[in-house]
C-alpha cells in the first residue's frame, strides 16, 4: 500500500509569515495538529501544535511569526513510498505526521490516524472475521499445507501475521480467516501436528 493512497490531499496549509495567534486559530477552527508552511508552493517548514503552544507563551506572542518557530527541515515522504517504510519513520523520529512531497512541493499529509487505518485495512480488522493463532515448527512447507486445510473447509485467509520470536518452533503465526465455525479446522490442524495456541471465532 503506498502513501498517495492513504495521504490527506486537501492540507491546510500557511505562509511563512503568519503570525502565531493566527496560526493557533487555524488549528483550532480546522481540528488539525499539524500545519505545513508552504511558499510557491514549496514546503518551507512545518509547525506543530506543541511548536505553537511553547511559542504562545512568549510574551511578544503577536510580533513573533511561523518563521521564528518552524521546523525548517521536516522529515517528509514521498507519495510513492510504502505505508510501511512511513510507520517506520514515524516510530524512529517520534513524530506525529509526515509532509507528502513530490520533489519541493507539497502534495499531501500523512498523519498517525492515516497510518493506523492503513493497516486496520490490511489486516482486516473491522471485517467480520476469525482468528487462529498455532506454531507452524520447522514442518518443511507448512505454510502451503495450512492455507490447504483452510482452503479444503472452505474458509478465506483475510491477513497472516507473525511474531518476531527467532526459534521457529516457538514462533506463532496470526491467521485471520472469513468468520466461519473453526472447530473443523482446529481438528484438522491438529491431527496434522500443529500446535493451535488460540481461537477467536
Amino acid at each position: 500500500m503506498l502513501v498517495k493512497n492513504q495521504m490527506s490531499k486537501k492540507v491546510v496549509t500557511i505562509p511563512p509569515g503568519t503570525s502565531i495567534l493566527r496560526a493557533i486559530e487555524i488549528l483550532r477552527d480546522k481540528s488539525i495538529r499539524h500545519l505545513p508552511v508552504v511558499e510557491d508552493g514549496d514546503l518551507v517548514g512545518l509547525v506543530t501544535e506543541g511548536d505553537l503552544r511553547q511559542a504562545s507563551l512568549l510574551s511578544l506572542v503577536d510580533k513573533v511569526s511561523i518563521e521564528d518557530v518552524m521546523i525548517k527541515r521536516p522529515i517528509t515522504i514521498s507519495p510513492e513510498a510504502s505505508i510501511e517504510e512511513a510507520a517506520r519513520l514515524v516510530y524512529r523520529h517520534k513524530i506525529g505526521g509526515l509532509p507528502v512531497v513530490a520533489g519541493k512541493k507539497l502534495v499531501g499529509i500523512l498523519t498517525i490516524v492515516d497510518i493506523l487505518g492503513a493497516f486496520i485495512q490490511l489486516l482486516g480488522i473491522l471485517k467480520s472475521s476469525s482468528r487462529i493463532d498455532l506454531i507452524l515448527g520447522i514442518k518443511p512447507h507448512a505454510f502451503e499445507e495450512v492455507s490447504a486445510i483452510f482452503h479444503r473447509h472452505r474458509t478465506e485467509i483475510i491477513s497472516v501475521g507473525m511474531s518476531n520470536h527467532k526459534d521457529r518452533k516457538k514462533r506463532v503465526y496470526y491467521f485471520r480467516l472469513k468468520k466461519k465455525p473453526l472447530q473443523p479446522i482446529v481438528k484438522t490442524l491438529k491431527e496434522t501436528g500443529y500446535k493451535v495456541i488460540s481461537v477467536m471465532e
